[in-house]
């Protein structure tokens, strides 16, 4: 299937790594603008280079049914991603190649081994895969941070990390890892991340972000400074989630103490029935275009929605919604 997109994509700056100021990082020059998607019920991952005038979607079957927490590196052309059918990190390969001579689907060129179940999100920096292990009966109802060293030929488990909330959405920013505590509306931090040894570990902060009902997807621009929340509402509802957007992040989450509260007033609220929002599940966020990008899981079987920037509180509609069933995660890449 090929879908236009309905924004013009533009092309100038890039993420870059976060300083411990408010200051927007340097810009760079870009030429890489692309989105892949994953779905837990499809069997399916989808591609489309934004940077085009006329972007299209290209749609690959893969070896799981089930998938959550796509990854794209494009130096290496490699799709990385959290299988909950095999339960292992799965690195699939060759994407591009794919495209040029029209294949339907992409091969599995390596994966770790099965050391844990019920996976939810990734998290890559450097040579280090996160991937988030959320409490099951599979699992004996354990919530856990699991870290593997990527190779050129597999996947090593470094570390495991048993944590104390309920895991979903994660983001690495350096080494400090942000994680949404599902089930509440709380976000939590852990600074140093990737120096702890494994075992069970406290978060540096968690907070209450007022209003939030069941947070899951989490973004992070360190070039704006910029922290965007989805909120899933009832997961039963098809018309309840919203986004909520925190600027000057890293200011208010100093004012912020352990276990306080950042309020409705330090947010940006995005909800009603013109945005189509129901159950969020992923987000993705250009600081170019500042353009929010969306896996809404419930409404309509599944949508890749596509937001301007909300800088007031109310309700608005995607410029872009396509239909994209079992959508569970969504990855931007900028370069």
């Amino acid at each position: 299937m090929k879908t236009n997109f309905l924004f013009l994509a533009t092309l100038a700056i890039a993420f870059t790594s976060c300083s411990d100021d408010d200051s927007p990082a340097t810009p760079m020059t870009t030429s890489e603008f692309k989105i892949v998607t994953s779905s837990n019920n499809s069997g399916k991952v989808t591609f489309s280079d934004l940077s085009v005038a006329s972007p299209t979607v290209k749609s690959f079957t893969i070896s799981s049914l089930d998938t959550d927490g796509i990854y794209y590196d494009s130096t290496t052309d490699e799709v990385i991603l959290a299988s909950r059918t095999n339960n292992k990190l799965e690195v699939y390969g060759g994407l591009q190649s794919a495209i040029t001579n029209n294949l339907t689907s992409l091969s599995t060129k390596f994966s770790s081994a099965s050391e844990f179940t019920n996976p939810r999100e990734t998290a890559v920096y450097g040579d280090k895969v996160v991937v988030t292990q959320d409490q099951a009966a599979s699992n004996g109802n354990t919530n856990k941070l699991l870290v593997y060293q990527k190779t050129a030929t597999g996947l090593n488990l470094l570390n495991v990390y048993t944590v104390n909330f309920k895991n979903w959405g994660i983001f690495v920013n350096g080494t400090t890892l942000y994680a949404t505590a599902d089930l509440t509306g709380d976000i939590v931090v852990f600074e140093n991340f990737f120096s702890n040894p494994s075992g069970t570990i406290t978060p540096t902060k968690r907070v209450t972000i007022q209003g939030l009902v069941r947070t899951h997807g989490i973004a992070f621009s360190a070039v704006d400074n910029r922290m965007i929340l989805t909120d899933v509402g009832s997961a039963a509802s098809d018309s309840d989630g919203g986004l909520i957007i925190i600027n000057n992040f890293s200011s208010v989450l100093a004012a912020t103490p352990n276990m306080g509260t950042i309020a409705t007033s330090s947010q940006i609220r995005l909800y009603g029935p013109n945005s189509t929002l129901g159950n969020p599940v992923d987000v993705s966020y250009d600081d170019v275009t500042e353009q929010v990008f969306v896996a809404e899981r419930l409404n309509a079987g599944g949508k890749l929605l596509t937001f301007n920037l909300p800088t007031v509180n109310g309700d608005a509609a995607p410029t872009m919604s396509r239909p994209e069933p079992g959508i569970s995660s969504v990855y931007l890449i900028r370069k």
